[in-house]
């Protein structure tokens, strides 16, 4: 009975600072979703320290608010805490390997090479991890395309992504079959590839998609003409200041 006692005197006494750590938890998420990244950084920093419940959920939101704030240094640091902790989940393996990519942009070419690297390396493990992991193998495809092939680029690898996510969603593997084409040269089958995509999908994003396409191959009035009936059909804002930006 003595030990009883003993033990439950112990969880009491840890409980005020549980109650106070999840109330800190919420509060830093209410300032993410108005973000206020720099304020759930203050709050979560300390934090990230003292709490063992939803250890990982406040990792992940300050690797988050990192990454919105472009503090990719950070971001690294947290996701790779998240990915020790939690090495079966490839969502946290695929931020990782996000913030590692981002970071990569900020430097020289020498020293992007390792971070590049990285990052693919991953990108690998979520997909695997997920077989149903769309983010991953999207930025595969991006990833073995901008690769020279002595670094490991390789189309027929980005090809082989594109078709799994094709597998898992049309529109997501038409998308990547226009982009990887397009970076191959390949305008033919990017062309197809793009307005496949907007045929099934017909979202803003398809339409943009197709319309840079056109811009890149210095076909203006084919783009205007897309933006045009991509804001009659879906009236969004960013098609019509995109025709704005483009018409003299």
């Amino acid at each position: 009975m003595k030990f009883r006692f003993v033990y439950i005197f112990i969880i009491l006494l840890g409980l005020p600072q549980l109650l106070y750590s999840q109330s800190r938890f919420s509060e830093a998420q209410t300032y993410f979703d108005t973000g206020n990244y720099t304020k759930v950084i203050s709050i979560l920093e300390p934090l990230t320290k003292e709490i063992s419940d939803n250890r990982s959920k406040a990792i992940e939101l300050l690797g988050d608010a990192y990454s919105h704030t472009k503090d990719w240094d950070s971001a690294i640091n947290q996701y790779n805490v998240l990915v020790d902790l939690n090495p079966e989940v490839a969502n946290y393996h695929y931020k990782y390997g996000g913030a590692l990519a981002m970071k990569a942009l900020t430097v020289n070419k020498l020293m992007a090479i390792p971070l590049i690297l990285e990052a693919k390396s991953e990108c690998i493990q979520a997909s695997e991890l997920d077989p149903n992991h769309i983010e991953s193998r999207w930025a595969l495809v991006k990833i073995y395309m901008e690769l020279p092939a002595v670094l490991g680029g390789s189309t027929s690898k980005a090809i082989t992504y594109a078709n799994q996510l094709e597998s898992l969603t049309k529109v997501d593997g038409y998308l990547a079959k226009g982009y990887l084409y397009n970076k191959a040269d390949d305008f033919k089958h990017a062309e197809q590839f793009y307005k496949q995509a907007l045929d099934i999908g017909g979202s803003k994003t398809c339409y943009m998609a197709l319309a840079e396409f056109y811009l890149n191959r210095d076909q203006k009035e084919k783009a205007i003409a897309v933006l045009r009936k991509g804001y009659g059909r879906l009236e969004a804002e960013e098609l019509q200041q995109k025709i704005e930006d483009i018409t003299p």
